[in-house]
């Protein structure tokens, strides 16, 4: 329970949304949609082709994984001089926030930057500049001067963000809000938040690793499954063009335990190697630690090897990683898994060409996947020779395909067909 005390200067709202009629569905078009394109491409990816007007967008992530550092590149790269861009940061400096624009290469007449806490303030300027596009890092830091709680509070949250979007709506604003995340990484304030908003952006990935990876979770203009991948470098984020090449650039090919999967990002097929080691257990309770992928679906996979097909896991510790910070949850890659897992085990590496793909079912059959003809074709054009597939997914391709592709019904299959 919170208590909030609200000041009695507090006026209504002068109902300007109210006063709009109703029309007809089938008169609105959406043909032409304003939006602004952005310097990054992949940045323009998951947003689905640009920043519409008028549109909130929410973007959290783990301190220091860059979400300040792209959206500073992405306002000197929309800003123009007759295109202003408003930067508020509650969090630092102008003195700060200038620092990091010269580390960038950044300097810009046309973004301005306000250090401000104090939403009636950031309101007001946003009244005299007249902004094309508000930038607020972080929503957590502004506050309200109708209620006395204190900053980052559920009600200060709710009611600072229920004004922005009050702005952006009638303005034709838009507006990027900075979220954070809790230490279980779920995004800070009031779940309602992120019904609010237009559209939930989050970055993942490892502050030791290059790559961030920025991942749509909800949005309203458009897919919800894609994902931009950048590398952190010393000029800031840079986009990654060919996801694929950049996570098998390091892959040992000799190695047991290690499979190539094809994961589905919204429309773009990536190639990502899993590893696995598989030890006996010096302690009574064998661990299973996973690094990316879903440690409970990992449990069902190791009872289907165990019951299904033979091997005998209960005894041994099981360590699972997807390289280069990716996170998979598709059940596309359970045949890549079980395939690595079972290589461990014997000690025997998977052809290096080789692309594996399926759902393994709970009594051990291979089910078909979506979109297998894309993941084929991506694998086709990073040089895979081979690939085993379930037999459901065989009739579906129409492309005549330079690599042999083996259709199999069960994970046994499959695990003989790729001699482990």
């Amino acid at each position: 329970m919170v208590e909030e005390t609200i000041s009695p200067s507090v006026t209504k709202s002068d109902g300007s949304l109210s006063r709009r009629e109703a029309i007809p569905l089938s008169t609105i078009s959406t043909d032409r949609i304003p939006r602004y394109q952005t310097k990054s491409k992949e940045f323009n990816r998951v947003l689905g082709g640009g920043i519409v007007t008028d549109s909130v967008l929410l973007v959290g992530g783990d301190p220091g994984i860059g979400k300040s550092t792209l959206l500073l590149q992405e306002a000197a790269g929309i800003a123009r001089p007759d295109h202003k861009v408003l930067y508020v940061t509650g969090e630092e400096s102008v003195q700060q926030t200038k620092m990091r624009a010269q580390r960038l290469g950044i300097d810009s007449d046309s973004v301005f930057i306000l250090a401000e806490t104090e939403l009636e303030t950031i309101l007001n300027t946003i009244e005299q500049l007249s902004p094309k596009l508000v930038i607020v890092d972080s929503i957590q830091t502004i506050s309200t001067v109708v209620l006395e709680s204190a900053p980052g509070s559920i009600s200060q949250v709710r009611e600072c963000a229920l004004k922005f979007i009050h702005m952006a709506k009638t303005k034709g604003i838009p507006v990027l809000l900075v979220g954070h995340v809790t230490k279980e990484g779920y995004l800070a304030g009031p779940k309602v938040l992120e019904h609010m908003v237009d559209a939930l952006f989050l970055f993942e990935g490892d502050r030791d690793h290059f790559y961030r990876i920025l991942r749509s979770v909800k949005n309203r203009f458009g897919s919800t499954r894609e994902i931009g991948v950048f590398e952190m470098s010393e000029r800031g984020m840079q986009d990654v063009p060919n996801p694929s090449a950049v996570f098998l650039s390091e892959r040992q090919t000799q190695v047991s335990g290690s499979a190539v999967i094809c994961t589905m990002e919204g429309t773009r097929p990536i190639l990502v190697e899993i590893q696995a080691l598989v030890t006996p257990s010096n302690y009574g309770l064998p661990q299973r630690t996973t690094t990316g992928f879903d440690n409970k679906r990992l449990t069902m996979l190791l009872a289907v090897l165990e019951k299904r097909l033979g091997y005998r896991i209960g005894t041994m510790d099981v360590f699972v990683n997807v390289v280069g910070g990716m996170r998979i949850d598709e059940p596309a890659v359970d045949l890549g898994m079980i395939a690595c897992i079972a290589s461990s085990i014997k000690g025997q590496p998977i052809e290096p060409a080789m692309l594996t793909l399926g759902e393994v079912g709970l009594g051990g059959e291979l089910r078909s996947v979506s979109h297998a003809e894309s993941r084929l074709l991506e694998a086709n054009k990073m040089g895979f020779s081979h690939a085993v597939i379930p037999a459901g997914n065989q009739k579906n391709l129409s492309h005549k395909l330079n690599m042999q592709v083996m259709a199999v019904d069960t994970a046994a299959q499959a695990l003989d067909t790729l001699m482990i």
